[in-house]
């Protein structure tokens, strides 16, 4: 197409007019102007530097009233507004069938090999209502009714099938990027559930990049004896592929891992480098202490308080060496008292050298400065030292003593705390006590979220008995955060402590959306096996006198609610188990390739995926 050559630049000119009556069909602008007082108005002509769809541009933000419109719109008997839709239609199609075709993008790459398993038919099916369920709409009211509620098994399903080792159908792929992305609990399970291919096409929508955060990115991690790929992708990925590779090569070589994090330490930024610190947790060792140590001088304070924290874990560190020490001036027997007694003489200060090993000197509102740095100084001590600290008593013993001064409880909270940390199962039970004895009472702490934690350093046995204990001697009000860190399912005596207490709050009267929390979990975490004994509790009870109208068939409601859904988390495992003898079959090798006919997999993807890319998307860029 021809352009005709724009017009030599001049200052644009301004003339002053007296304004008549208004047209016709008049603009926003000219009824503002009719409006005004004034009998003037300054009307600008276009300017001559201005191609033809810039001046009609213009002319219509401004109103034609404000600024006319190139002369060659303005035909006789024609309204300037009308004329100039008329003029910018034209103009459209000019633009459009002037335009020269870019450069074509680059098509995706193909999509990765997935050599996992493919699901069993039933397996799929039921994951395709699963999903389908999550997209439902919510119905109204409050009453759930007997049906299952899928989308609380989702989780469920997924860990269960990647446990198998199943690889996710290519279609369903979207439709679980979505639920991963409604839900971030769903995230770790569904996004090793995708696999590979996940994260490929994770890379093509921007609206999936969590994928790309929480994932490797995509890249494929280097083989082990690749030094240069490594170093590369190191020094060049993205934040989310640098963590995945470090994770990836401390769990085969932590001093390779450690190496390849001091090769850049000093230059990372700070929340940087908290992340890759705090990734040293699992695996954590001695031989961490040399690079822990050099941390605890660094220019952050959260990189300086998470070290100190890692070193404290470490009960052969010097770091905990020197808050034994520190401890140790605190806490004692009281020599007066025959030596049954524990006193404590908290810090008059915090000195510099404590700050450096991470004690935080300003305490949060409400806190005591010296109560502050002593919870600090007893809870990064090693807890194997206060036995000889404290006349050769076991764990057991020490925390039964009494604590002059009221300091009790602060000391105990702090032998909580580094229970906690240091994973000692021995000072938990200790701390925890007996679970028939009233909460208020307990030798430890009386949160149930601390007890919660402290649980969490028992063995999985341990853990259910001690709850099925304290729910047989409280009930269940107290239970539900102590239930949510218990094995799935749960064992005998801890299920059947949940039924007998249901059963007990039925007959009482009460109503079951009081103990819909524990409803839900059981729905979630009870062994199918339990559904014998569940049944009993399906038929509708008499009402107590005295009780809540009506509660009985609620209860009803809620037991068979419970059944049906054991029922069908007893189904769903046993489509996910492979018949016997029947070996699993290998998942499609090939991705979807494009420019070919679209297969299965192709056709489920949203419609902008399947369409060329016109720009990169910036994916794995943390938000």
């Amino acid at each position: 197409m021809t352009h005709t050559p724009s017009t030599p630049r001049t200052p644009p000119t301004t003339r002053t007019t007296t304004t008549t009556a208004p047209p016709a069909k008049a603009t926003k602008a000219t009824k503002a102007a009719k409006a005004a007082p004034a009998s003037t108005a300054t009307v600008r002509s276009a300017a001559p530097w201005e191609s033809p769809w810039e001046g009609l541009l213009t002319s219509a933000l401004l109103g034609t009233d404000r600024r006319t419109p190139p002369p060659e719109v303005l035909a006789p008997g024609k309204d300037a507004p009308v004329a100039l839709l008329d003029a910018a239609a034209l103009h459209t199609v000019r633009r459009r069938a002037g335009l020269l075709p870019g450069p074509a993008a680059a098509p995706p790459a193909r999509a990765p090999r997935d050599g996992r398993a493919g699901l069993p038919g039933a397996a799929q099916r039921r994951l395709g209502q699963l999903l389908a369920d999550r997209a439902a709409p919510a119905g109204g009211g409050g009453r759930r009714g007997a049906a299952p509620d899928l989308t609380e098994l989702l989780p469920q399903w997924l860990a269960a099938a990647n446990a198998h080792g199943y690889a996710a159908p290519a279609p369903m792929l979207p439709a679980l990027l979505d639920a991963a992305r409604a839900r971030t609990d769903l995230r770790p399970q569904a996004l090793a559930f995708a696999g590979p291919r996940g994260l490929w096409l994770a890379r093509l929508n921007p609206e999936w990049k969590f994928a790309l955060r929480g994932g490797s990115g995509g890249a494929v991690p280097p083989a082990a004896d690749d030094a240069e790929a490594m170093r590369r992708l190191w020094e060049e990925g993205l934040f989310a592929e640098r963590l995945a590779l470090l994770t990836a090569v401390r769990a085969r070589d932590a001093e390779t891992a450690r190496a390849l994090l001091a090769s850049t330490w000093p230059t990372e930024r700070a929340e940087d480098r908290l992340m890759f610190l705090d990734s040293l947790r699992d695996g954590l060792s001695g031989a961490d202490e040399p690079f822990l140590e050099q941390a605890l001088s660094d220019r952050s304070r959260n990189v300086r308080s998470t070290a100190a924290e890692l070193l404290s874990a470490l009960p052969g560190s010097a770091l905990a060496g020197r808050m034994a020490a520190r401890a140790a001036t605190c806490v004692s027997m009281d020599r007066t008292g025959g030596g049954q007694v524990i006193s404590v003489e908290a810090p008059h200060e915090c000195d510099t050298d404590m700050q450096h090993d991470g004690v935080v000197p300003a305490p949060p509102g409400g806190r005591g400065e010296r109560s502050w740095w002593l919870g600090q100084l007893v809870e990064a001590a090693p807890l194997s030292g206060w036995p000889a600290r404290l006349g050769g008593r076991t764990p057991e013993e020490i925390v039964a003593l009494p604590v002059l001064d009221g300091w009790a409880d602060e000391l105990h909270a702090a032998w909580c705390r580094a229970a906690v940390r240091q994973g000692d199962a021995r000072w938990s039970a200790a701390l925890l006590g007996s679970p028939t004895a009233p909460p208020d009472t307990g030798p430890g702490t009386t949160s149930l979220a601390e007890r919660a934690k402290l649980l969490a350093t028992l063995s999985e046995a341990e853990r259910a008995d001690w709850v099925a204990a304290f729910i047989a001697a409280h009930g269940l009000p107290e239970a539900f955060q102590l239930l949510g860190g218990c094995a799935v399912p749960w064992s005998g005596p801890l299920g059947r402590a949940v039924v007998d207490a249901l059963d007990i709050a039925r007959d009482a009267g009460s109503y079951p959306w009081s103990f819909s929390g524990v409803m839900g979990l059981a729905e979630r975490c009870l062994d199918p096996a339990e559904v014998s004994r569940l049944e009993l509790l399906t038929a509708t009870p008499d009402e107590p006198e005295g009780g809540s109208p009506g509660a009985g068939g609620y209860w009803s409601e809620a037991f068979q609610r419970l059944v049906s859904t054991l029922r069908l988390r007893a189904l769903m495992h046993a489509e996910l188990a492979p018949a016997p003898g029947q070996a699993l079959q290998a998942h499609e090798a090939d991705g979807p390739v494009p420019g070919q006919p679209p297969g299965p997999a192709a056709e489920a993807l949203p419609r902008p995926i399947r369409e060329p890319i016109r720009e990169p998307i910036p994916g794995g860029q943390e938000a």
